[in-house]
C-alpha cells in the first residue's frame, strides 16, 4: 500500500520522466532507489554518507564533474545542511539540456535521518532552482496536498498509508503536503 503523501507526486513525476525518453538517458540518483522503476540507458546511485552532494559534484578520475542527462533526488533535499550548494553541484553535473528532478515534503512531521532542515512549496522549490542557476522558464514545479492528508500526517503511525475509503486525492493548493519540480539546464 503506498504512502498517501506520495501518490499524486509519484504519478505526475513518472509522467515527467517518461516524457524525457528514459531509455536514452544516463542517470544519477542522489536518494534511495526511486529511479529503479525506469529503464534508463545507465543508472548510478550516489548515497550519503559515502557521497555528500553538499561537498561538491561527483568527479571523474580526471577531476572533472561527471555529467548526466538526468539527476533524481527524491525526498532527500529536506535533509541537507546546504541545499543551495547541493543544487549548484547538481547543476554542474548535468549535461547541457540535462534535467534535475527533485521532490520534497512540505507539511509532514519532523523526521531526522540523520537531520531534517528544510521545507518547500512548489513556488519555493522553483525559487531554489532559479537561485541556483536554472532558467525560470525551464523549471516546472507542482505541489499536492489536502487537509485530510495533513491531519493523517499527525497520526501516531507515519507516514499514513493510502486508504481509498477515507482518503481523497483532491488537491487543496492552500494545504500542500509535498512539492516536486523538473528543471532543465540550458
Amino acid at each position: 500500500m503506498p504512502s498517501l503523501n506520495r501518490i499524486v507526486m509519484a504519478k505526475s513525476s513518472r509522467k515527467m520522466i517518461r516524457s524525457l525518453g528514459p531509455e536514452k538517458l544516463d542517470v544519477a540518483e542522489i536518494s534511495g532507489n526511486w529511479g529503479e522503476m525506469f529503464k534508463f540507458r545507465s543508472y548510478r546511485k550516489f548515497r550519503y554518507p559515502a557521497y555528500d552532494i553538499c561537498a561538491g559534484p561527483y568527479l571523474t578520475e580526471e577531476g572533472k564533474p561527471r555529467k548526466f542527462d538526468l539527476i533524481i533526488a527524491n525526498q532527500v533535499w529536506e535533509h541537507l545542511d546546504r541545499p543551495y550548494a547541493a543544487t549548484k553541484n547538481v547543476r554542474r553535473m548535468l549535461k547541457k539540456g540535462g534535467h534535475f528532478w527533485v521532490a520534497v515534503p512540505f507539511f509532514i512531521p519532523f523526521h531526522a535521518a540523520p537531520m531534517d532542515n528544510s521545507r518547500w512549496s512548489a513556488r519555493g522549490l522553483k525559487n531554489l532552482l532559479i537561485e541556483c542557476g536554472f532558467d525560470e522558464d525551464e523549471v516546472h514545479s507542482e505541489q499536492w496536498g489536502n487537509r485530510n492528508a495533513a491531519k493523517r500526517n499527525l497520526e501516531d503511525v507515519w507516514p499514513p498509508m493510502y486508504d481509498e475509503k477515507i482518503d481523497s486525492l483532491e488537491n487543496d493548493p492552500k494545504m500542500p503536503i509535498c512539492a516536486w519540480a523538473l528543471a532543465r539546464k540550458t
